[in-house]
């Protein structure tokens, strides 16, 4: 058995290296976690920029990526914490957005302003108990190649976004949305999709398909 498997199966142990790593009822990571483990710890493609007042609360024992030529602008916020982030080559994550782990961001994706990507949720199970003291639950979030989502974008746990698609500033995108669509509103929903074979972007009607 491994060191790390090691701190994980004593509870003593973990909370002592957890310590260590972060403050008690803290998201971001010790000064020198930031200041000598992430630098060496984290994968920063060729090009790549992490602008300065860029938040970064990442922790050694989850993985952080991000592709060559990509960008994390200003005022936005990566966390690592529940699950691993992993961002695409020529990315852009726009001013302000808050990216939280598992989530994976493919190739040539843009995403505007204020955008919320958050693959974890709090467990309420237990009435008796309050919500912060039930532990969380997470599935990943997938925004495939060639996508752009608009300002103001929420997306939930464990929703796929598929290829070159196009979701409209505000929505809140519950669930998946199949590649090649335009996506809007609180619950998301598609109203155009590509057809490949007319080579036209077609709004989605209750019965079907109407050529736009």
């Amino acid at each position: 058995m491994g060191l790390k498997d090691n701190i994980k199966n004593n509870e003593k142990i973990k909370r002592f290296v957890h310590w260590l790593l972060v403050p008690k009822n803290q998201a971001r990571p010790r000064l020198w976690v930031r200041w000598f483990v992430n630098p060496f710890y984290r994968k920063k493609g060729k090009g790549a920029t992490i602008c300065r007042r860029t938040r970064m609360d990442v922790l050694p024992w989850n993985g952080f990526e991000l592709g060559s030529n990509s960008t994390i602008e200003d005022f936005s916020t990566i966390n690592n914490g529940v699950g691993p982030v992993k961002i695409g080559d020529r990315t852009r994550i726009g001013l302000g957005n808050t990216i939280i782990g598992p989530v994976i961001i493919e190739n040539d994706v843009r995403l505007a302003q204020n955008i919320v990507l958050s693959g974890l949720n709090h467990n309420y199970e237990d009435v008796t108990q309050p919500i912060h003291a039930q532990g969380v639950s997470t599935a990943t979030i997938v925004v495939e190649e060639e996508t752009w989502i608009g300002a103001n974008t929420v997306v939930v746990a464990g929703v796929t976004i598929g290829k070159h698609c196009i979701i409209a500033g505000g929505s809140v995108v519950t669930k998946d949305i199949p590649p090649y669509s335009v996506a809007v509103g609180n619950p998301a929903r598609v109203v155009k999709t590509y057809n490949h074979g007319t080579g036209e972007w077609e709004k989605v009607a209750k019965k079907g398909l109407v050529t736009v």
